[in-house]
C-alpha cells in the first residue's frame, strides 16, 4: 500500500496540479523570481526532477546518481511550460517504475547525496519533498495569475472533489 500510494501521490496528485498551475503561464512568469533569494517555478521544476533522479531512479534504483544540484537553482534558460512539464514528467514515470518494484528492498540501506537511508526512507524523502515543492509552485503560480488554480469544485454536500484527477489509486483496495 505504501508504494502504490506514493506512485500515486507522484503521477496522479502532484504533476497534475503543478502541470495545471504552470499550464497558463507565460515563460517569463516561470521564470520569475520574487527575489534573488528565492526560487523560480522553472527552477524549482528542475530541482524536483534533479531530486527524484537521483533519490530513486539512481539511490534506489541502481541509475546513474550524477547530478548537478547547484545547476538546478542557478539556471536561467527560459524553457517553457511544455518542456519543463516534459522533462518532469519523465523524472516521475522513471521513477515511479522504480518505485513500484522496490517492495523486497524496503528495508535495504542506501547512502543518498550523502544521507544513510533505506529504500523506504528515500521513497518518503522523495514524496515528501515533492509535496513540498508542489505547494511552492502552486503558490507562485497564483501570485503571477491573481487567480485560484481551481484544483477542487464543491459537491452539493459541501465536500470538495478534485478536478485534476480521480482519488481511486488511494482507496481501492486498501481498507482506506
Amino acid at each position: 500500500m505504501f508504494l502504490s500510494h506514493s506512485v500515486a501521490y507522484l503521477q496522479q496528485e502532484y504533476m497534475p496540479k503543478i502541470e495545471r498551475a504552470i499550464d497558463p503561464l507565460t515563460t517569463g512568469e516561470i521564470w520569475w523570481r520574487p527575489n534573488e533569494a528565492s526560487n523560480s517555478i522553472g527552477n524549482l521544476i528542475l530541482h524536483l526532477a534533479g531530486n527524484v533522479r537521483q533519490w530513486i531512479v539512481g539511490g534506489v534504483g541502481g541509475g546513474s546518481m550524477a547530478r548537478d544540484r547547484e545547476s538546478e537553482f542557478q539556471t536561467r534558460e527560459p524553457l517553457d511550460a511544455a518542456e519543463l512539464s516534459r522533462r518532469l514528467r519523465a523524472a516521475v514515470d522513471d521513477a515511479c517504475a522504480v518505485i513500484a518494484a522496490s517492495e523486497p528492498h524496503l528495508t535495504e540501506r542506501r547512502e543518498i547525496q550523502g544521507f544513510d537511508t533505506t529504500v523506504f526512507g528515500a521513497i518518503y524523502h522523495v514524496v515528501e519533498h515533492f509535496a513540498m515543492h508542489t505547494g511552492q509552485i502552486i503558490l507562485l503560480a497564483k501570485a503571477q495569475t491573481g487567480r485560484d488554480a481551481g484544483f477542487y469544485r464543491l459537491r452539493e454536500d459541501g465536500t470538495p472533489e478534485p478536478t485534476f484527477t480521480t482519488r481511486r489509486a488511494f482507496t481501492e483496495g486498501d481498507g482506506v
